[in-house]
Formats: structure tokens, sequence, C-alpha cells
């Protein structure tokens, strides 16, 4: 399959089947960073799904929940980025989450969700591009720094201590 095989779409906040299925592959990516104890116990479903829900608020963030689906309309994956003060105080476009079902991995549907988020964060003219993931994930690692992202700050996970890594581009 090619980047040609799947097409995004964003999601509503009426829709509840594609809700429930990005919680769920949120859980499925904290458990594979996480491992299963500490990626089950970080957050319940309904915590999740509320946090899908927050991206959809125009009220709560400037975001998009967008899925990426197969040409049988199956969702494939899925990313959620939002607009995001820093610390100086200053905006950059934040990716929350990505999930790529293990299937289709490898067949740029991860790119094609990050090249989604990029050009929604130049549209709006933030300067930036950022994410945060677990210093071990090393596949998520790899496709950032192919889009030429670099380490930019090192944190401890608030509630696992995990060594994380905030991987951020400057956008042209």
């Amino acid at each position: 399959m090619t980047e040609a095989h799947f097409h995004l779409r964003d999601i509503a906040a009426v829709d509840t089947d594609a809700i429930d299925l990005i919680a769920q592959r949120m859980r499925a990516t904290l458990v594979e960073v996480e491992g299963e104890r500490e990626g089950t116990a970080m957050y319940s479903m309904d915590w999740l799904r509320d946090r899908v829900r927050w991206h959809l608020d125009p009220a709560a963030a400037r975001a998009r929940v967008v899925v990426a689906e197969n040409n049988r309309g199956e969702v494939v994956g899925h990313t959620i980025f939002r607009v995001e003060a820093d610390p100086a105080d200053a905006e950059l476009g934040l990716i929350s989450t990505t999930y790529v079902a293990p299937e289709v991995r490898r067949h740029g549907v991860a790119g094609l969700l990050l090249s989604c988020a990029e050009a929604w964060f130049r549209d709006l003219g933030l300067g930036r591009s950022a994410t945060w993931t677990s210093a071990t994930n090393a596949p998520l690692i790899g496709l950032y720094e192919r889009y030429g992202y670099a380490v930019a700050e090192r944190a401890p996970n608030e509630l696992t201590g995990t060594a994380m890594i905030r991987l951020e581009r400057q956008l042209a």
C-alpha cells in the first residue's frame, strides 16, 4: 500500500464510534510505550474519551482530531494536534498523540498524519511544531527525525517518571 490508498478526515464531537476507537488506541499507545501495567493504570478509558472530546471543543482548544482511513473506510490511524503555549508563552503546534495500526505501519500513514498537522500549523502562522514521547520510543523518534525534528527538551513523565523528550522543528 502507498499513501494514495489512505485518506484523512476530521472527526466531529458526535462521532462517538471514532472517539471510542481513538481512546482505545491512545491506551494501546500508552501500553506500547509504558508497558501493560503502567499503560493501563495511567488514565481511565472515560478520561481518554473525555480528552479526545476536549480537543473537539472549540471553546477548550484550537485543535483537530484527524483519522486516516484505508480504501475500505476503516480507520487505520489517528492524530490529535493543537495550538499550545510553550514555557516561554510563545505559541507552537503540539502533536499530542499519533497512532497507526500495526498492519499498516511503514506504509506512509504516520507521515501523512504528521504532514497534515504541520500544514495546519503553518496555515495558522505557527513557526514551530513539537511532540512529546518516551525517550525509548525509537519508532516515533525515528519518524520525527526523518522529518527534521530534534530533541529540544528532556523531562520525566509527571505520572510515571518515564524519561520523556520533546522533539521540535522550525516550520518554513
